[in-house]
């Protein structure tokens, strides 16, 4: 204390008596210190630092959030939160290079709203948002908006709805769970993307589901799907509901993406939709794990399809992988880089429609050296003009290794000629020009330096200010 006080009596200020006394003289001279900055380097004014208490205790504080924003006169400002909750929704409406943060390591709830129209390079640190009335967070129009180690649970609608041409990124940590509709929804020409390298983003526990994806959605891992759906209904009450020609990339290196225990289902898609797992050879703990989701881990119909390359799915009372309706499934284990991909402990014994992987409704599979073992029924199943061709596969403890009906057909490396059944085997023969060689570059480990740079920037910002 004595060290703090002589630092202040430098500056010739009378000693203060107390701890009260030396945090209001700091706050003073801090302020004198950054009108001097101003009035020497006026460029300082684009770079506002407003500091947020909503609880009061704070004289020289704004109240409020809305409050401070209305005090911002231009780009850069910094909205520092330094105590709550904050009971308001909170309208970022046409701003530029805002951040609006709680202190680094901390959290600030506010108990409303969060939505950002028409806006750009916007930073949200530290936040929990609860709307018992809507959304949790609503993002439109908006570009580079960055949510890091926010959550946004226990709201009414979703806890985060994007849309109209946006595009999000949620670093570090965080969670969407919880709420009364989707954990995320990512609306058309929409991207959200997900860079977990400091925890996991938790989606979970949603009424509806975790993710409805219309747009483009991205994770490199640490994301944990679970419990969604709880209540059947009428709806597609699923973890990842994907629709309208939705575009996901689920790549698993910073941790395990995880898919379980939605009672519904796991991954669904349709409309010309697209879904990729992928999972890094050599990272310690890379999975995506697709487990006891139900009736189906992953299901693609009406023009989708599904690239697994690198993904673990069992447990479901029906299919591992169902596509149909004129999809299409890729699966492979021989891609350079990548982990195994597995069909295990899927279906329920006498189903008639039970399989590892079934392929029904002119749809088509390729699959090279995916381990298809342990299901009831056979460990595929194709069915209505269909076909799969597939090499180097390893097929256990499953009741056959394929069955088809009359219309529908295999390519394969087992050796057999047109017509000709083999143990396991109950399938046309369409030719023997099979096994053919799929090329697929290794993913590389994406840059994720300008996120952590972000990351820090917000740490040694909030530091300055204790």
């Amino acid at each position: 204390m004595k060290g703090k006080f002589q630092v202040l009596n430098t500056l010739g200020a009378s000693p203060p008596k107390n701890e009260e006394e030396y945090s209001i003289m700091k706050k003073i001279i801090i302020s004198i210190s950054f009108l001097v900055a101003l009035f020497v380097f006026p460029s300082a004014a684009r770079a506002q630092f407003l500091v947020v208490d909503c609880t009061g205790v704070d004289s020289f504080a704004f109240p409020n959030i809305n409050s401070a924003l209305f005090a911002v006169t231009g780009p850069g400002a910094f909205i520092f939160v330094e105590a709550g909750p904050c009971n308001e929704n909170v309208g970022l409406n046409g701003v530029n290079n805002l951040t609006l943060a709680a202190p680094f390591g901390g959290t600030v709830s506010i108990n409303g709203n969060v939505s950002i129209n028409n806006s750009q390079n916007v930073f949200l640190g530290g936040l929990n948002i609860t709307n018992p009335f809507g959304d949790g967070i609503d993002v439109n129009s908006s570009r580079s908006v960055v949510l890091d180690s926010c959550t946004s649970n226990g709201n009414a609608g979703n806890g985060l709805s994007a849309g109209q041409s946006s595009d999000i990124t949620i670093i570090a940590t965080g969670a969407f769970s919880r709420n009364g509709g989707y954990g995320i929804t990512d609306g058309d020409t929409t991207f959200v993307n997900v860079v977990a390298f400091a925890g996991t983003v938790e989606i979970s526990n949603n009424q509806i589901g975790a993710l409805r994806n219309e747009g483009v959605f991205a994770t490199l891992g640490n994301t944990h799907m679970a419990n969604n759906g709880p209540v059947p209904n009428a709806d597609l009450r699923v973890a990842i509901d994907m629709r309208g020609a939705g575009r996901a990339q689920m790549g698993s290196v910073f941790g395990p993406n995880i898919i379980e225990n939605n009672s519904n289902g796991g991954v669904s898609l349709q409309e010309n939709s697209e879904i990729s797992f992928w999972s890094l050879s050599g990272v310690p703990g890379a999975a995506n794990i697709i487990r006891n989701n139900g009736p189906f881990g992953v299901e693609a119909g009406f023009g989708s399809q599904v690239t697994l390359a690198g993904a673990q799915i069992s447990g479901h009372t029906g299919p591992g992988v169902d596509i149909y309706g004129h999809s299409q499934l890729y699966a492979s284990s021989q891609l350079p880089g990548l982990n195994a991909t597995q069909v295990q402990n899927n279906g329920t014994a006498g189903g008639p429609l039970s399989a590892g992987v079934r392929i029904d409704g002119n749809s088509e599979a390729l699959l090279r050296g995916v381990n298809i073992s342990q299901n009831a029924g056979p460990a595929i199943l194709a069915l209505v003009n269909s076909s799969v061709d597939f090499a180097g596969n390893t097929f256990t403890g499953n009741t056959g290794v394929i069955t088809c009906d009359s219309s529908s057909t295999m390519v394969s490396d087992l050796g057999i000629t047109a017509r000709t059944p083999a143990s396991g085997v109950s399938c046309t023969t369409a030719h023997t020009l099979g096994n053919r060689a799929v090329s697929v570059p290794t993913p590389a480990v994406p840059n994720i330096s300008v996120w952590k740079a972000m990351h820090s920037a917000y740490q040694q910002r909030s530091a300055a200010q204790k």
